[in-house]
């Protein structure tokens, strides 16, 4: 791999919580930011309040902010700084910014230059990965152009080259900071494994490689595979495990060591070995969802080895939808918006049960749920927000707001303001 950087200044098993939690000083700095992917616990869930319900493309935008190409990245928030990735030059710049969320101007862009044409899917522009930050450090996955950790002035600190990963549908994930590691879940494609790395400095600190059936595009059957699944940090027993749903299984890593501490298989599907959604964690039950109308598994988290004939709760195979986004847990209930049919669901965590299942008022989400302020958001394909009440009975929408800018990303909560990342432009909704 030939890569470099350059810098622009711009014109008991009794509790299991979900946690990317910080140490003492950086659980401090975050606050109510929105520092990761799905947020600071990677669950879709912000304690922000008084965020906007309604808006439109000239009510509630304090400020707007032009993006190079189309990237499926989400932007994070740490303090008066948002950051987001992009990628220019078919995918041989691949650049960090930085903005300032008071007005949206620019305060510096990162690229990390890379010579090779790597291969992906016209809907997945080579910026798919979100960044994460504690407050200090920055981390960002370029995919094949490394994993690199900057502070939040744009100083380089560290990069790690972890080689090339190949895909015809590119890559997603996104970095996971815990504690005094980041753990980076790679691939798609031949090469897969699970990573920690030091915080302060990139020492590898542990890796272990997923088993890859086929050629990295496709199984041994000749059918579709790959995982874009973000792990997900949950606590038990003393000790914090990364959950994560790989192609075919999902596997619990011990976040210190990257022992494998239990697996659960299931996902793998008459149509491929697909999984694009982060698990969700509800409880001590994981449910997590195959790709490309593939299954869906619940189990209980624990115990140790093979896990899926003691633990498992239900495998559900049949007229699932097209599931990209990530859901959220609340109220007991687990609720998705899906891509393909356009829907949005309520499910029962322990029995798979689709409570509801209805046709969102706008398009298809690829973008993830958040939960703010009490309200379920999702941002579909063009730029439309629904707004609805989390409850068991219905399909309750509160408001459909419509920015008409494509794009396929999560929206960011904080500091009861929501930053939504389109195509083409940055959008800040503010009350006015």
């Amino acid at each position: 791999m030939n890569s470099r950087t350059s810098c622009s200044i711009p014109v008991a098993l009794t509790t299991f919580l979900p946690a990317i939690v910080a140490l003492t000083a950086s659980a401090a700095a975050i606050g109510e930011d929105w520092s990761a992917f799905r947020g600071p616990h990677g669950n879709g869930v912000s304690d922000a309040v008084r965020v906007p319900v309604e808006w439109s493309a000239d009510n509630n935008v304090a400020w707007k902010s032009p993006l190079p190409g189309r990237s499926n990245g989400s932007p994070v928030v740490s303090g008066n700084r948002i950051l987001l990735t992009s990628a220019t030059d078919e995918g041989h710049k691949r650049n960090l910014h930085c903005f300032d969320t008071s007005d949206g101007h620019s305060l510096w862009v990162r690229t990390a230059e890379f010579d090779k044409t790597m291969p992906t899917h016209e809907t997945n522009q080579y910026g798919g990965s979100t960044p994460a930050t504690n407050g200090q450090y920055v981390l960002v996955w370029h995919g094949s152009a490394g994993l690199f950790c900057f502070d939040l002035d744009g100083q380089e600190l560290w990069k790690q080259d972890l080689g090339e990963f190949r895909h015809q549908w590119g890559y997603g994930t996104s970095p996971v900071i815990h504690g005094d590691r980041v753990i980076l879940h790679t691939g798609p494609g031949k090469r897969v494994f699970v990573a920690a790395f030091r915080l302060k400095d990139g020492q590898p600190l542990w890796k272990a490689e997923e088993p890859v059936d086929g050629d990295g595009d496709y199984n041994s059957a000749k059918k579709y595979m790959g995982s874009w699944s973000t792990p997900v940090i949950v606590s038990a027993d003393g000790r914090d495990i990364a959950v994560c749903s790989l192609a075919t299984r999902v596997n619990g890593y011990d976040v210190e060591t990257g022992d494998i501490v239990w697996t659960c298989d299931g996902l793998s599907g008459d149509r491929g070995d697909l999984a694009y959604t982060s698990p969700v964690i509800a409880g001590d039950i994981c449910v997590s969802m195959g790709g490309f109308k593939g299954p869906a598994v619940a189990f209980r988290m624990g115990g140790s080895g093979n896990i899926t004939a003691e633990r498992r709760l239900w495998r559900e195979d049949h007229n699932n939808p097209q599931r990209i986004g990530s859901g959220v847990f609340v109220g007991g209930h687990i609720y998705m918006a899906n891509a393909g049919a356009n829907t949005i669901e309520c499910i029962e965590p322990e029995t798979g049960k689709a409570l509801w299942q209805e046709r969102s008022p706008g398009a298809a989400h690829w973008g993830s749920l958040v939960l703010a302020d009490g309200r379920l958001y999702t941002t579909d394909q063009e730029g439309t927000t629904v707004v609805f009440r989390p409850t068991p009975e219905k399909l309750d929408v509160l408001a459909v707001n419509r920015l008409n800018s494509p794009g396929n990303s999560t929206p960011a909560v904080a500091d009861h303001t929501i930053f939504i990342r389109t195509f083409e432009s940055l959008y800040c909704i503010r009350e006015q």
